[in-house]
């Protein structure tokens, strides 16, 4: 199975809706590894590493994210995967 990394930032209103808290979840349920994290310019920057399908629907769920949150627009760029990183954690700018 292809490994695959990649880093987003996701656009809207997606900080104090429970974003973190709910990418952490549905990455952790896919297996993947990684980090999320509020940015101070009001977006939610994330970098999932995992299984390339795994990576691929956790991108689509940042599309959408949580409820009560508005997602505008999902930044993706695809990079190597690093093998850098042993858990998902949510970390602080």
């Amino acid at each position: 199975m292809a490994k695959a990394m990649a880093h987003v930032v996701v656009h809207g209103i997606v900080q104090g809706v429970g974003f973190r808290f709910a990418c952490r979840r549905e990455a952790a349920a896919n297996g993947l590894t990684g980090w999320v994290r509020n940015n101070y310019d009001g977006s939610v920057e994330a970098v999932f590493e995992g299984e390339r399908s795994d990576v691929e629907e956790m991108v689509d769920w940042c599309r959408s994210g949580p409820s009560p949150g508005h997602v505008r627009s999902v930044d993706v760029d695809w990079q190597q995967p690093s093998g850098l990183f042993h858990s998902f954690d949510i970390t602080f700018s």
